[in-house]
């Protein structure tokens, strides 16, 4: 099974690497292409089809706070953060590597993502990226897991981001995915997963937007505790870089954590407050 997943981990590699696609693309003008739905790398928490330029590098430092519903006690959740850190390479203007770490559950992550399709005027309508995720979770224990194996740490993802920008101010992007989790925490959930991801950006000002995205789970367990994402967050552009402010009910940053293992609540107040900032070298 394991060889499932590496196949749809690298198959959009080898597709996109025919010479007479990459001879076409070197054809084309930046003067044909709209320019981009997204000016963040993640719409809120799901990737957008933005991409990091050629030879390019970003650093992004990620929180996600504990929820707001502590009060006072946790100070709005600001004592109980989750950290990640991300490190994204340009190895052309179409095809992104990254690795990153997160403290929710110890995350170790690997990143590929690659556009397929730009949206161009006259052509194309939409963008498509497709994005692809190996991930370990190093917090798992063998004394609470006997018989524990590396392959059980393991978990997977593939999307595919498809973006519209419909005018200046408004992009919408869908984002049907499929994620694998090696280790469930519910016995009755399956391992491999799928969902459907929503996710819109609206410009306010010439530097503020507001976004939100929201993941639609299709075979969460009946008895599962964990709930659909939904995250609402604001853009500030500052000087060619992006400083992202979000409300979500999903602690979690990695892909699988925030769609699988979201534990919060809108209704009942339950939600996490959190940011990104990134560094471009």
């Amino acid at each position: 099974m394991k060889y499932i997943y590496l196949l749809i981990f690298l198959l959009p590699i080898v597709t996109f690497g025919q010479d007479d696609l990459l001879s076409e693309i070197d054809g084309e003008t930046e003067q044909d292409y709209k320019s981009a739905a997204f000016k963040g790398l993640k719409i809120v928490n799901f990737e957008s089809t933005k991409m990091v330029s050629k030879k390019e590098m970003y650093f992004v430092v990620s929180h996600r706070f504990g929820s707001v519903e502590t009060g006072l006690t946790d100070f709005f959740g600001l004592d109980q953060a989750v950290t990640r850190l991300n490190l994204i390479y340009g190895v052309t203007d179409a095809i992104n590597v990254g690795i990153s770490r997160s403290s929710f559950r110890k995350m170790y992550e690997s990143s590929l993502k690659i556009r397929l399709v730009r949206e161009k005027k006259g052509g194309s309508p939409v963008t498509i990226v497709s994005s692809n995720n190996i991930l370990v979770n190093t917090s798992l224990e063998e004394t609470i897991l006997p018989g524990l194996e590396f392959k059980t740490r393991l978990g997977y993802t593939s999307q595919l981001l498809i973006s519209k920008k419909f005018n200046k101010n408004f992009s919408l992007q869908l984002m049907p995915t499929f994620f694998h989790d090696n280790y469930v925490d519910i016995n009755e959930q399956d391992n491999s997963q799928y969902v459907m991801g929503f996710g819109g950006r609206h410009k306010l000002t010439k530097r503020w937007s507001v976004n939100f995205d929201y993941g639609w789970h299709l075979n969460r367990a009946d008895n599962s505790p964990f709930n659909n994402p939904l995250s609402i967050g604001f853009d500030l552009e500052t000087g060619g870089h992006v400083f992202q402010l979000h409300f979500t009910n999903a602690q979690p940053m990695n892909t699988n954590g925030f769609l699988g293992q979201g534990t919060g609540d809108w209704g009942e107040g339950d939600i996490f407050f959190g940011f990104n900032l990134s560094r471009v070298f």
